[in-house]
Formats: C-alpha cells, sequence, structure tokens
C-alpha cells in the first residue's frame, strides 16, 4: 500500500507540474489610427462605438485575467504602466494609447483588477509588402493572388453595417482567423518569376514577426496561476492561435466561452 501511496503522490505531482497556462487569445480590428492596408470603420471617439467597447470589455473580464498582452512594442513596458495608472487615478486622463489599448485592454485591466500589462509587438522585421501580386512583373502564376486577394477584401467589406461585437464575433471565427494567415502570407507564396521566390521572401517577414511577437509573450514571468488575455491585430491573433495549439506551455481558452 505504500508503494502505491508512493507511486499517486508522484504522478499527481507530475499532472501539478504540468498544468498549463491559460490564454485567451482575442482577435480584434485596430480602433484607431493604423498603416494597416485593410480599415475597419470606427470611430473611437463615438459615444456609441465607446459604449459597445465597453460592453465587449465586461464580457471578457469575465475571463478574469491576471495578465494582459496588448499590440505595443516591449521597451515601451514601464510607460505603459505609468499610463495605465494615471488612467486608473482619473477618469479625465487622456492616454497616451489610442484605440484598443485604452477602449478596450485598459478598461478590461480596471474591471478584473489586472496590475500587469505587457507590449509583445514587434517591428524590426523590415518594410513588409502586402500588395507584391499587384506589382511584380512576369510573374509565373498572376492569377491566384490577384483572384483572392479581392475576394477576401470584399467580405471585410461586407461587416461595414455590422455592430462592434458582430465584428469581433466574426473575426474570432476560426474560418476568419485562417483566411487572414492566407490573405497576409501565405497567398504570396503564388508571386514569384520564374525560379525565384518574391512572395515567398515577402510571406516570411510576416511569419517572423508574429514567431518574435510569440517569443516576447514566452519572456515574460509567469506562474501556473496567471491567466492570460491577449488583445491583437486579428492577424496577428491568427498566428498565435496556431502557436497556442501546439504549446507545451500554454492552454488555449475558447473565446466564444466569453464573446457571447
Amino acid at each position: 500500500m505504500k508503494r502505491i501511496s508512493v507511486i499517486c503522490g508522484f504522478l499527481m505531482t507530475m499532472c501539478l507540474s504540468a498544468q498549463k497556462i491559460e490564454v485567451l487569445n482575442f482577435a480584434t480590428f485596430h480602433m484607431g489610427k493604423t498603416p494597416d492596408a485593410a480599415k475597419v470603420s470606427f470611430d473611437p471617439k463615438s459615444e456609441k462605438s465607446q459604449k459597445e467597447v465597453f460592453e465587449i470589455a465586461k464580457l471578457l473580464a469575465e475571463f478574469k485575467p491576471t495578465i494582459i498582452c496588448v499590440e505595443l512594442l516591449p521597451g515601451e513596458n514601464e510607460k505603459i504602466k505609468n499610463d495605465y495608472q494615471n488612467f486608473l487615478k482619473d477618469k479625465n486622463f487622456k492616454t497616451a494609447y489610442e484605440g484598443e489599448v485604452s477602449l478596450l485592454a485598459y478598461q478590461i485591466a480596471k474591471i478584473a483588477n489586472v496590475k500587469k500589462i505587457y507590449g509583445i509587438d514587434e517591428q524590426e522585421t523590415g518594410q513588409y509588402n502586402y500588395r507584391l501580386g499587384y506589382q511584380l512583373k512576369n510573374q509565373v502564376d498572376s492569377v491566384t493572388y490577384k483572384s483572392f486577394i479581392p475576394t477576401f477584401i470584399g467580405k471585410l467589406k461586407n461587416q461595414e453595417n455590422l455592430s462592434v461585437k458582430e465584428k469581433l464575433i466574426d473575426y474570432n471565427k476560426e474560418s476568419t482567423l485562417q483566411d487572414l494567415i492566407t490573405a497576409n502570407a501565405d497567398i504570396l507564396t503564388h508571386v514569384s518569376t520564374a525560379n525565384n521566390f518574391e512572395g515567398a521572401d515577402e510571406a516570411a517577414k510576416y511569419y517572423r514577426r508574429n514567431l518574435r511577437m510569440y517569443s516576447n509573450l514566452n519572456q515574460i514571468p509567469l506562474t501556473d496561476k496567471d491567466k492570460v488575455l491577449i488583445i491583437s491585430g486579428a492577424t496577428h491573433a491568427a498566428f498565435f492561435s496556431e502557436f497556442l495549439k501546439r504549446s507545451p506551455k500554454y492552454q488555449a481558452v475558447n473565446v466564444f466561452d466569453y464573446l457571447k
């Protein structure tokens, strides 16, 4: 009996040590100025828009995150910390960060009493040419890229009359996330001249940026008691979704358990 107890204790210890950190990976459109090629119509100063986003914040706060990650550079973490503290102290404080950081991340953090907000963005990859398929001459395949992109953009335009919540629900669907990886990276592998890799090399830049962003997440000090909420542009969230599926450290949480 003693030996069985020891084995059971060992197995229990192993299970506890293997407990994964829960991560809620939330895809959003940029709610402020953005250099992204695809932009969503949204007025961050509109009272109606602010109310809609606050309703989303209340839903996501139910996850009870201990840490929130946003699409800002890690070098700004101290600035984010001070900015958030001033936001908490003064309801009229004008935050340094517009868009989803102040409208969504700060509001969730306030509701859920989150102490730490980290930037995980990366911008050193170099200029990324989304439009190479329209610019490169003498392509081996001049059809696939040019037929896919207008169809994809058309799907985004169909969202214009949706509410903020409806747009975010659509952004977080698996089918949308997969389309975003294709549109922002994989479709470029069809763009090349004979025996060259112009499009693939552009796509690799975007893969590299997202891998580095994921590496920034992995450099944040976490324990198995932490619950992490990532708020990022939908294409980044699409890549994170793929990385999280294979992670030995994290357990992805279903967004639609909260985005109801």
